[in-house]
């Protein structure tokens, strides 16, 4: 049912408007009316010389075929439209010459488009591979959590950035952590996939959290430029109704309490960013927070903070994730994506990752009770 509603829609105007945008359609109109101006006009040749617009307009939207085809129908019609106003031969050939001259050179131009948009697909396919293999995808459900991650690269082309997430189960529980690399591009990769398969594989072996933050630091020291560093909050959950964060220099994690409060979860004692700490000269602290039946926690980066609007004003994400957070992380995180989207204008100016987690409710184990009487099990009162 959902194809067949897809395939009706092709049919309606919006499948329409595409066709006749990317396709001939328009530049054979533009052609259409410059003859018609032209025979309307009686001119002559005025308006022939405006007939290579068609093949110029063509070569934006189509293959060289196409532009060819529409710069063959502007020749004809007008070496007849030229015959039929008279015009001396010298002029008209001299139109028609400029006219193959801009098919050719507009057949080119849509070849080299072409190739370019083709080599375009394939870096975005080589980027969202990297990406798949880099940041791998969170089940909804890890360990006694409710999870969900929301992930939008500023760079639409390459469709990766510097944000980095990771979310494992370990022996020693569940160990997340959100981050982000100074700088853009390629460089910017590399040191995210360094610190997360330093955390994923520290995760796993430490089983103090501290130390796996000081895995990280030690390797991004020997790895790092002097100007790099890594912002990141690395949390995990020992044991039942606790949880373990440590921010290093990173925007602070909020706090949803079952009740629906949002708390900012400041850290007591600040941490300069991964891989400046020889010259920060501080250490990280480890803050444990209460963590019950229906807490969430939210991680994320400074894209969704600093995004702005029109008027400069930042996303207010504490304001956002009161307004819409509920008992289902994916459809929180989707109602906060949309909203940021819609308060930047549709188009984010830096990364932006979020990941929430969730501790559902668990039901009470259900006692038996007697038949009869009044007295429950296990009460031995007389």
């Amino acid at each position: 049912m959902n194809q067949a509603r897809h395939r009706g829609a092709d049919h309606g105007p919006t499948h329409l408007f595409r066709y006749v945008v990317a396709g001939p359609v328009l530049p054979v109109l533009i052609v259409l009316g410059v003859i018609l101006v032209d025979l309307l006009g009686g001119a002559g040749l005025t308006w022939l010389p405006l007939l290579a617009v068609g093949p110029a307009l063509a070569a934006t939207t189509n293959g060289p075929r196409g532009v060819l085809y529409v710069g063959l129908l502007a020749g004809v019609l007008g070496a007849v439209l030229g015959v039929r106003n008279a015009v001396p031969a010298r002029e008209l050939v001299a139109v028609l010459s400029a006219l193959a001259a801009v098919t050719l050179a507009s057949g080119l131009a849509s070849a080299l488009r072409g190739r370019r948009e083709r080599v375009l697909a394939a870096v975005r396919s080589v980027a969202e591979a990297a990406q798949h293999a880099l940041l791998l995808p969170v089940p909804e459900i890890v360990g006694p959590f409710q999870v969900a991650v929301r992930y939008s690269a500023a760079a639409a082309e390459a469709r990766i950035g510097g944000d980095l997430y990771a979310l494992v189960p370990t022996p020693y529980g569940v160990r997340l952590l959100v981050g982000d690399v100074r700088g853009k591009g390629l460089p910017a990769v590399g040191t995210a996939a360094l610190v997360l398969g330093v955390f994923r594989e520290a995760a796993h072996d430490e089983p103090d959290l501290l130390t796996v933050v000081d895995r990280i630091e030690r390797s991004l020291a020997r790895n790092l430029g002097p100007d790099d560093f890594v912002t990141a909050v690395v949390a995990g959950h020992p044991r039942d109704g606790e949880l373990e964060v440590v921010n290093c220099g990173h925007a602070p994690p909020l706090l949803v309490r079952a009740a629906g409060t949002v708390t900012p979860v400041e850290p007591t004692h600040p941490a300069p960013p991964l891989g400046l700490r020889a010259l920060a000269g501080e250490s990280p602290a480890l803050q444990v927070l209460p963590f019950g039946d229906g807490d969430q926690l939210l991680l994320y980066t400074d894209g969704v903070t600093e995004a702005r609007d029109h008027g400069r004003e930042f996303y207010p994400l504490v304001d956002g994730l009161g307004r819409h957070v509920t008992d289902e992380p994916a459809r929180t995180l989707d109602a906060l994506q949309d909203e940021l989207l819609a308060h930047v204008g549709g188009k984010l100016h830096d990364d932006a990752a979020l990941l929430l987690i969730r501790k559902p409710a668990t039901e009470a184990p259900v006692v038996p009770q007697p038949a009869c009487g009044g007295l429950v099990l296990g009460d031995r009162s007389g």
